[in-house]
């Protein structure tokens, strides 16, 4: 059995989820893992079996043992890694964003295209069942032409200052798993991107120059017509749907709880909360994403997430928080590019 070997960059929560998730994997090796703090990092790292722990990524790419990396740091260093990484040769998993510039995001895209190496976004989303069933219904033509496209997505509770501050706000940290979302359920390119937004969760944000409350308004290709809302706090839980309606029907994803029990009673009918956070919600689809990376490079198959679909998401974003800005509809020019 062919092996890949791994190295992971950024060992904070999503670097250790992709880790943890990557040795059970029995076709691939996590050889080394980089962080900045890695003296923080190397009891956590020794008990789930990765005895190196640097704190210079350059160290991965420089080992000739190493075939791909995850990319799990700061956004800010994305654009970097992604360029050096390419020029030794390694496959790359980019979580999201590729970078806050759409031309720093094409740059780091022409390296991999110039290196001719496997590049996926983390929109894990798209490897989540409930979601990709929806995508292969429309697709498949059981509900007709696809008419409006509908996702709520609802965080628990707001992030810190901190968190807001390097964020690069709602539109490209939040919005941008939708706007992926909205591409690929529908299979149509965005054309026109158009919000309305408000400060009702916490002063702090807005005083910050972030927004929490959004609902935005798409035009796609097809002719549809798309709707997203955003929340930071939705006392409830995570709130996570999908609904796709066309000429034949519709279909439509609800919640996913902790169980699908329900007690009733005098008092009334109860049914758990939705899981509380996105690692409970997406576990799965974390995992899967992970999967198909590996199958991408073991088989050669396409990637189900590529470079282009992050740049696209990126555009979005950046349309949306332009028309924040004018008060205005924009339009989107395709700039759709082959990595």
């Amino acid at each position: 059995m062919k092996k890949i070997t791994i190295g992971i960059i950024g060992a904070g929560r999503i670097g250790r989820l992709h880790a943890e998730n990557i040795i059970h994997i029995p076709q691939v090796k996590i050889k080394t893992i980089s962080d900045i703090f890695a003296a923080n990092v190397r009891e956590w790292a020794q008990q789930i079996g990765i005895e190196n722990v640097v704190e210079d990524y350059k160290e991965i790419l420089n080992d000739p043992e190493i075939d791909a990396i995850f990319v799990c740091s700061p956004t800010t260093t994305h654009v970097p890694i992604i360029q050096k990484a390419a020029e030794h040769g390694k496959h790359i998993f980019c979580e999201k964003p590729i970078s806050f510039s759409i031309e720093e995001t094409e740059k780091a895209l022409e390296a991999v295209k110039k290196a001719g190496v496997k590049f996926q976004v983390g929109f894990n989303r798209r490897f989540d069942t409930q979601f990709s069933k929806v995508k292969e219904t429309v697709q498949n033509g059981v509900i007709g032409t696809p008419h409006i496209i509908k996702i709520t997505s609802r965080d628990p509770e707001p992030p810190s200052a901190e968190y807001i501050k390097s964020s690069g706000g709602l539109f490209v940290d939040m919005s941008i798993h939708d706007f992926d979302m909205a591409r690929f359920v529908s299979g149509s390119e965005i054309t026109e991107v158009y919000v309305q937004t408000a400060n009702l969760v916490d002063p702090m944000i807005g005083e910050l120059g972030d927004i929490d409350t959004a609902v935005i308004t798409l035009k796609f290709e097809n002719g549809a017509i798309g709707i997203i809302d955003n929340s930071r706090k939705a006392v409830y839980g995570y709130d996570q749907r999908v609904e796709a309606f066309g000429s034949n029907g519709v279909i439509t994803t609800e919640n996913v709880k902790p169980t699908n029990a329900e007690i009733s009673t005098g008092e009334g009918v109860f049914r758990d909360k939705p899981h509380h956070f996105f690692l409970e919600r997406y576990k799965e689809a974390y995992i899967t994403e992970t999967y198909a990376f590996i199958d991408s490079i073991l088989t050669n198959k396409p990637l189900v997430c590529d470079g282009n679909d992050g740049l696209q998401a990126e555009i979005i974003a950046h349309a949306a928080a332009e028309s924040r800005k004018t008060g205005l509809p924009v339009k989107i020019k395709s700039t759709t590019v082959t990595v």
